[in-house]
């Protein structure tokens, strides 16, 4: 035979290649040898009465509980004991047809198994029930497609610790068997929906767990929480130290000021369950445990300004100021705006967005919050979009004005301007909502806190300059964001390019264009000439693949934190890189947070380089102070 001497697929059907014969009660393999497995000469697969007739005893005996561990989001299907197959002719096998199939069975009281099994990696589905297999190589977890994996009715004493990591497991059969124990790893399969342990001669704790209702997921629960503490404890060490991405020299030809931003979500502790993470024990995802790890990553960087999403309320003020402010921060903080409906006891586990900066550096200004559903309700323009989906999300943003410190300002080169009394930066700070079928609603915040920022800075710009109308180019932005939007998508777009089209496809053919005139640049008097801008001339720390993901959980892992800064007045000099890929690969960390890691997301970290002016006067930078 030229493949596989048999294989079903869940699909109902089969192709396989020629010299397999169809017998009574199943089929039997013209060279059993051939397919490289060490089995007698009997059936290698069984037929359909078979097949049925197993499924229904198995049914009778007790495969153990369906209960979800954690969050499968996948429709999952079980296989068919009815499937059909179909065999493949010789004349078909002739003409080149492809042959697909996602599930093998082996059955014939098989003692062991071929090492070329384990390179069958595309398999979904593996029933090796009814043999006299003793023990499971490894080499198993190679198969990480496997969503159902039958090893019931066999003579196995003990699993290797390498099944946990075959994370894509929904059904485990493993009645039957010689079991006493279960190893701490099997807690690591938290999409595991059914978990078979019937007839095995388990330890009473084992058996205590798995038999209480939802017992599937008390048992991995309980697994899981307890992996760090035994002999087989975690082998991950700490993750390697992330390596700076050195982008350009700082300009030496005239004076400048150099800062360091940090852009971080710290998850906020009601967001962190494990129906949400089912991978991360519980109590890694307890916030005593979390916040420790968070405080270091922050304290590490040691940023001269932090933005933080997801923040706490009690939590802002209880450790983070507290802890920030020892170390010389002073700080700002909103919560999102269903706050302002809560008794002062749920107020207080309500998240929203911070910014910290350091006292030695910066001085504060102005402060302001910006509540989309609050500009969504006032430029409404009659736009049911708007009120119906804009105006229900309570998102926020924040922003700070800080003057510069004297000490911050860095005489490389050349002598500042006569008169310079004041320089500013305007940092900002927001996260926008969550929901991938929400990109209008994400487009529009954007468009909502960019508009709100422009008028702060518009603002600030006339009282240094009496008489003197706002220019953008007077105080540099510095932007902070968890745009839960990736590169790709209409609000980078928006941002990197200076604007975006009325008709863009995240805009979802929803009748925004009225409503949209209030926050363009270009869009007095109703008019936007098809296109809303914002004016600012914007460049992302982080380009070209510099950051492969800022989100990294196990279903999605990609770009949604930004740090943006304006031109021609802010230069980049450098980046934190990302974490070792080849770390969390190595280690089998499929989704954050873990043990060592706090947050879902990764934090940003860049050093900017404020360029001051200087005779001649650059663009309109100079902001002589008040006399």
């Amino acid at each position: 035979m030229s493949l596989w001497t048999l294989a079903f697929v869940s699909v109902h059907v089969i192709s396989i290649a020629a010299g397999v014969q169809e017998v009574d009660q199943g089929l039997v393999a013209d060279d059993p040898a051939a397919a490289g497995f060490s089995v007698p000469c009997s059936t290698v697969a069984i037929g359909k009465k078979q097949r049925a007739r197993q499924a229904a005893e198995r049914g009778r005996r007790g495969d153990g509980d369906a209960a979800a561990t954690g969050m499968p989001k996948e429709k999952y299907d079980p296989p068919d004991p009815r499937r059909m197959y179909t065999i493949m002719s010789s004349e078909e096998a002739a003409n080149g047809k492809k042959s697909h199939w996602a599930e093998l069975e082996i059955s014939g009281k098989v003692r062991s198994l071929s090492s070329s099994l384990w390179s069958l990696t595309h398999l979904t589905a593996l029933h090796l029930s009814d043999n006299s297999l003793s023990r499971i190589p490894s080499d198993i977890a190679k198969l990480h497609n496997l969503v159902y994996l039958d090893l019931s009715s066999n003579k196995i004493r003990s699993l290797p610790a390498e099944l946990g990591n075959m994370v894509s497991l929904r059904e485990l059969h493993l009645n039957n068997n010689l079991l006493r124990v279960l190893p701490f790893e099997l807690g690591k399969l938290f999409q595991l929906q059914t978990l078979g342990l019937k007839g095995n001669p388990l330890t009473q704790d084992i058996l205590n767990l798995y038999q209480e209702p939802d017992g599937t997921r008390r048992l991995l629960n309980y697994l899981l929480d307890n992996l760090a503490g035994t002999a087989k404890r975690i082998s991950t060490e700490q993750p390697p130290p992330r390596s700076w991405i050195m982008l350009q020299e700082p300009d030496r030809t005239r004076p400048t000021a150099l800062f360091s931003v940090m852009c971080y979500n710290v998850l906020c502790d009601k967001y962190a369950t494990r129906q949400l993470y089912g991978y991360c024990p519980s109590w890694a995802l307890n916030w005593e445990y979390r916040k420790k790890a968070i405080m270091q990553e922050i304290l590490s960087c040691n940023a001269d300004i932090i933005s933080l999403q997801e923040v706490e309320t009690e939590q802002y003020y209880s450790f983070f100021l507290v802890e920030l402010k020892e170390r010389g921060y002073n700080g700002f903080f909103s919560p999102k705006s269903r706050a302002r409906t809560m008794s002062e006891q749920e107020r207080k586990h309500v998240d929203g967005c911070a910014i910290f900066f350091k006292t030695e550096k910066f001085t504060l200004v102005q402060k302001h919050t910006v509540e989309f559903n609050q500009l969504a309700m006032a430029n409404s323009e009659g736009s049911e979009a708007m009120l119906n989906r804009v105006m229900t999300k309570d998102n926020i943003g924040v922003a700070v004005l800080l003057e510069l410190r004297k000490e911050l300002i860095e005489m490389s080169s050349g002598k500042p301007h006569l008169g310079m009394e004041k320089q500013l930066v305007l940092v900002a700070n927001a996260h926008m909502h969550w929901d991938p079928e929400y990109s209008d609603v994400k487009l529009v915040q954007t468009m909502m806190f960019l508009s709100e920022v422009k008028n702060i800075i518009d603002k600030a710009s006339r009282s240094l300059k009496p008489g003197v109308s706002g220019e953008l180019g007077t105080i540099p932005l510095v932007l902070c964001a968890d745009l839960n939007s990736l590169p790709d998508s209409g609000v980078v777009e928006y941002l990197s390019t200076g604007g975006v089209e009325t008709n863009h496809k995240d805009f979802k053919e929803l009748r925004y264009n009225e409503s949209l005139t209030n926050f363009s640049c270009n869009g007095k008097n109703g008019t936007t000439n098809g296109r809303i801008t914002h004016g600012f001339k914007l460049k992302s720390a982080y380009e070209n693949g510099l950051m492969p993901y800022t989100n990294y959980t196990f279903d999605f892992k990609g770009i949604i934190d930004y740090i943006f800064y304006s031109k021609p007045q802010l230069n980049i000099l450098g980046i934190l890189g990302p974490l070792d890929h080849h770390w969390l690969i190595e280690n089998n960390i499929s989704g954050c947070p873990h043990p060592l890691i706090p947050s879902d997301h990764f934090s940003l970290f860049a050093q900017l380089e404020l360029l001051l002016p200087f005779l001649p006067p650059v663009n309109g930078i100079h902001l002589p102070g008040r006399r």
